[in-house]
């Protein structure tokens, strides 16, 4: 079991970001941030396991309740101002935010599945059940990855808009769903009313250029959707966000393509196109939403860029 840090370090980030000196942190020392709402309530029912497993390896173990994501901030940073690791349990959206607050302060993130996608503690390798999520903590490494942000607010997995926009805002509404299965529906609905949109990408320091179809998507990590392999290629760690523009074709020919999407196919054919970029700044001919992390977090333009190393994080150890 670690110890606390004795000499700070210094994180690398992008130029336009400032270097955050690294928080001394005692690894057995957890405040769990949970949102009890998560997954129609997954991560409440799994609380009480959670605790008691971080329990029989960890001294100290706290659970703070979010009443909101502002509130959740508040409780990161008072756990790295203590010397804790913070834990957040719920979604993608509540680890994506809390991963902002403790980046900003310095601190160590680690991450348990709560929610009903869990799409970037799958990427990670993390046990889907949130008691084996937190037995398996106690081996974990700390790891520097990179931190997206869109129009400034912080995110884990994947920014995107579009037709990806419209099929959030059903997965969202759809309660009664979980995991794969609502955002299924959410493609199904969303397709029957979808009109191909008109995009203005600008990535890194290219000239803007138009592009026509469903969907633009800046990819920290490989997963969104409940499983679906969106961006196969994307490294949580080499500085870059994997730039995703998916074109214009016809609903039958999209609704082929999908399934592709579970296991990253969909890269292979012509109209979906992929490049790895910091920057990316997009405009469309209609006001969508970029969500990230199941959240809406940004309107448009958007700008999305990464800052490389930001975020020090607990993951699974590699094979």
């Amino acid at each position: 079991m670690a110890g606390v840090d004795e000499v700070p370090e210094v994180a690398e980030v992008a130029d336009h970001a400032p270097a955050v000196a690294d928080a001394a942190v005692d690894r057995s020392r957890l405040t769990v941030v949970v949102n009890p709402k998560a997954g129609g309530g997954r991560a409440a029912k799994a609380l009480d396991d959670v605790r008691a497993a971080l329990a029989r390896w960890a001294d100290d173990v706290t659970v703070e309740t979010t009443k909101s994501l502002e509130h959740a901030d508040e409780l990161a940073r008072a756990a790295v101002a203590d010397g804790r690791v913070t834990v957040a349990l719920g979604g993608d959206g509540l680890s994506g935010r809390v991963a902002g607050a403790v980046a900003r302060a310095g601190g160590v993130l680690a991450i348990l599945p709560g929610g009903r996608g869990n799409d970037f503690a799958r990427g990670l390798g993390i046990p889907r059940d949130p008691a084996l999520a937190a037995t398996a903590l106690v081996a974990a490494v700390e790891r520097r990855v990179d931190l997206p942000e869109a129009n400034g607010v912080p995110f884990l997995g994947i920014a995107s808009l579009g037709f990806d926009s419209d099929v959030q805002v059903i997965a969202n509404q759809t309660t009664w769903l979980s995991g794969q299965s609502v955002y299924t529906y959410a493609v199904l609905r969303a397709l029957a009313a979808w009109k191909p949109a008109r995009f203005t990408v600008t990535i890194d320091d290219e000239a803007p250029r138009e592009h026509a179809g469903w969907t633009v998507g800046a990819a920290n990590g490989a997963y969104y959707g409940g499983g679906m392999k969106f961006a196969p290629d994307a490294d949580i760690a080499d500085g870059l966000l994997e730039i995703v523009l998916v074109a214009k074709a016809k609903r039958l020919t999209f609704l082929r393509l999908f399934p592709r999407i579970f296991s990253g196919r969909h890269v292979e054919v012509p109209y979906v196109q992929v490049s790895r970029a910091r920057r990316l700044v997009v405009d469309a001919d209609r006001p969508f939403q970029v969500y990230a992390d199941g959240d809406p977090v940004a309107d448009l333009p958007a700008e999305i860029v990464v800052r490389p190393g930001a975020l020090r994080l607990l993951v699974p150890p590699q094979p």
